[in-house]
């Protein structure tokens, strides 16, 4: 069966910096939603007409992949706001921030806390891979037509490169989830 629009696939893949770092292996195949909110629109486009078996390189540029790194998306904020034993690298939605937080900040987005100094925390929502030109090596082990719940969900569940909050849509934390 050839990958069309409103089709399920089972992906699995190696995610690398243009320098060759690997950033993340799907070593087990997941199922994606094509046509859906699954996948990055550039990634659904290479997989069109492939089958099971096909091997896909990308090379997807920033503003293919997670954008561009924003720096009004940097906020410091007072560390008393945050409950004693957070660390970085801990996320948290924007609709959960403290109300006292920069009114600025924009609460559909999810923020990473990339610093913590005695008096304040540095909240960062823009994906951690915004900026970065990724390599993408893509297996489809699998190929099946979705189902009706699927198609009108538009995913299958997974959604390792978005998510959302509230209503609108934001970058996922972690590297890709």
């Amino acid at each position: 069966m050839d990958i069309t629009s409103q089709c399920v696939v089972e992906l699995t893949w190696t995610l690398k910096d243009t320098l060759g770092e690997v950033l993340d292996e799907l070593d087990e195949p997941v199922a994606f939603y094509i046509g859906g909110h699954d996948l990055l629109p550039k990634i659904e486009e290479a997989l069109q007409g492939h089958i099971v078996g096909a091997k896909v390189d990308l090379h997807l540029e920033p503003e293919d992949a997670f954008g561009d790194f924003d720096e009004n998306l940097l906020f410091l904020e007072p560390r008393g706001l945050f409950p004693k034993d957070i660390e970085e690298g801990l996320t948290i939605e924007g609709t959960a921030l403290p109300s006292a937080c920069n009114p600025d900040a924009p609460r559909n987005v999810l923020y990473t806390i990339t610093e913590i100094y005695p008096e304040h925390v540095v909240l960062d929502g823009n994906h951690p891979l915004s900026g970065i030109a990724l390599r993408l090596s893509l297996k489809v082990n699998h190929v099946r037509l979705a189902t009706d719940q699927e198609q009108e969900a538009g995913t299958c569940g997974t959604g390792f490169f978005k998510i959302e909050i509230g209503d609108a849509p934001a970058s996922g934390g972690g590297l890709l989830h």
